[in-house]
């Protein structure tokens, strides 16, 4: 049955979707074994990755510091877990209603899938996860900026990616020219407040693959720093966590953690429940709004892309490198940060929460304890 690459289009706009790119299987041919499409799907002959906007308003209620989980919600979790792949879902059925094969591929991170023993000696490991940013430069929808955030000439980095694996040969979109998007102008690197993006110049810590037959490289992310700052513990931008662990000096910039120590450092402190939380009113929570956050969006992210995406499309936008153009500017006063020193004296001697409790709810109850921190 006739399928062609115009027909694929064209539903995908009737769905909503706001960008597709379609890639033949040979351009990612260079792809480590298990990050292979092919390697999932030995007979799929075509890549196709889409692209849904991110809303520019999911970032106020974190650029104004008003509003946090909005941005977990729409900017994130239910954009790739729902709104995406439900459209996935409708695209892929398209494709098999004309008699090809369709893999509808979930984006997770490469690098974190477990290693698990092959289920016959001729297969791979079973955690074949593909990159879909290298996916969606492959099938011309973009670029990877020095940020590694993927950017797209409609809507900059505003998007999340999507891709359908198919054994139909079908005509592919040219590969976006390295640089046509991202101007190397330093903004995420300026703006990152986890210190996670490597300067532009420094060609020793760019990262380089070839797809089809284009050198594409970006900047090595510090990806611990990142994880650290993108999942609350880094003070720069977390009201909830200064507020929770008020002498807490953590200078997440100055680690050099591994993602998935950070994964393993983050998750647990958000999800940590204390059996004596004193007066605090957090129903036990070692960080009372991680937890709420993670139940009632499912994901947690704090610090709102400040630098890989904020400052970044700011600077694209004011570039004219976006053609999905506003009013009025992102930014209208300057940006809001926390210290990560503390400000004044220790806050506490042993318990800081039982003993602001105490003299909040007993005044002179504490008489003859110690009433401050020698250091």
């Amino acid at each position: 049955m006739t399928l062609t690459s115009e027909m694929i289009k064209t539903k995908a706009k009737e769905l909503g979707i706001d960008l597709v790119g379609i890639g033949s299987i040979d351009r990612y041919e260079n792809a480590p074994t298990l990050m292979n499409p092919q390697t999932y799907f030995p007979e799929a002959k075509s890549v196709i990755v889409l692209a849904m906007r991110i809303p520019r308003g999911t970032y106020r209620g974190i650029e104004e510091g008003t509003h946090f989980h909005n941005y977990s919600f729409y900017a994130y979790n239910r954009l790739n877990t729902i709104f995406r792949p439900r459209l996935t879902y409708e695209l892929a059925c398209f494709i098999e209603d004309h008699g090809w094969e369709a893999v509808p591929h979930y984006p997770a991170v490469p690098e974190r899938a477990p290693a698990e023993a092959p289920v016959a000696k001729d297969k791979v490991p079973h955690d074949v996860v593909c990159s879909v940013r290298l996916l969606g430069v492959g099938a011309g929808v973009g670029e990877i900026g020095h940020s590694k955030v993927f950017l797209t000439e409609k809507f900059g980095p505003r998007v999340r990616l999507g891709s359908i694996f198919t054994d139909a040969e079908l005509e592919p979109d040219p590969i976006v020219e390295p640089g046509t998007i991202c101007t190397s102008c330093g903004r995420c690197v300026r703006d990152c407040p986890g210190d996670a993006i490597p300067p532009v110049r420094d060609e020793d810590k760019k990262i380089t693959v070839e797809i089809g037959g284009q050198k594409i490289s970006w900047g090595d992310v510090h990806m611990g720093r990142c994880t650290l700052t993108h999942h609350g513990l880094n003070s720069r931008v977390s009201p909830f966590l200064k507020k929770d662990f008020p002498n807490l000096e953590f200078d997440v910039s100055a680690t050099d953690i591994t993602e998935e120590e950070a994964y393993r450092f983050t998750h647990p402190v958000a999800l940590g429940n204390w059996a004596n939380p004193f007066y605090e009113g957090n129903n036990g929570s070692t960080i009372q709004y991680y937890k709420y956050i993670l139940q009632h969006c499912g994901y947690f992210g704090l610090c709102g892309a400040k630098g890989c995406i904020r400052a970044c499309m700011d600077s694209l936008e004011k570039a004219g490198k976006i053609q999905n153009t506003f009013i009025n500017p992102f930014y209208r006063k300057p940006p809001w940060e926390i210290k990560v020193e503390r400000e004044g004296k220790k806050i506490g001697v042993i318990n800081p929460f039982r003993e602001e409790g105490l003299d909040r709810l007993h005044p002179g109850i504490r008489a003859g304890e110690q009433e401050e921190s020698k250091f």
